[in-house]
C-alpha cells in the first residue's frame, strides 16, 4: 500500500463484501488485502482506496449504513485512524 492509499477494516465479511460491492458500483478503484495485524478487527479481509476518493467513500458509507471498524492510514509505527 502506498501513501496515497487509505484502508477501510471491518468487524464482519458481510459487511466488507458489501462495501466492495457499493464502491465498484461507484466506480470507485479498490483493492481488497489482509488486514494488517496491528489492526484488531473482526474480518480478516480489507480495502484500500485511494486518499483522493476518501469523501465519496465516507458519503456511501455513511447513506449506505456500512458498519465499518475505521479508516486507516500507514504510519512509520503501523496504521493511525482518520479523524472522523
Amino acid at each position: 500500500m502506498n501513501d496515497d492509499w487509505l484502508l477501510i477494516a471491518f468487524d464482519s465479511t458481510q459487511q466488507a463484501l458489501r462495501a466492495e460491492m457499493l464502491l465498484e458500483y461507484a466506480d470507485i478503484e479498490i483493492d481488497t488485502c489482509p488486514t494488517p495485524k496491528s489492526i484488531t478487527a473482526g474480518c480478516a479481509l480489507s480495502i484500500q482506496f485511494d486518499r483522493e476518493r476518501l469523501k465519496d467513500v465516507k458519503q456511501i458509507i455513511a447513506s449506505e449504513r456500512v458498519e465499518i471498524k475505521g479508516i486507516y492510514f500507514k504510519t512509520e509505527d503501523g496504521y493511525a485512524t482518520i479523524d472522523e
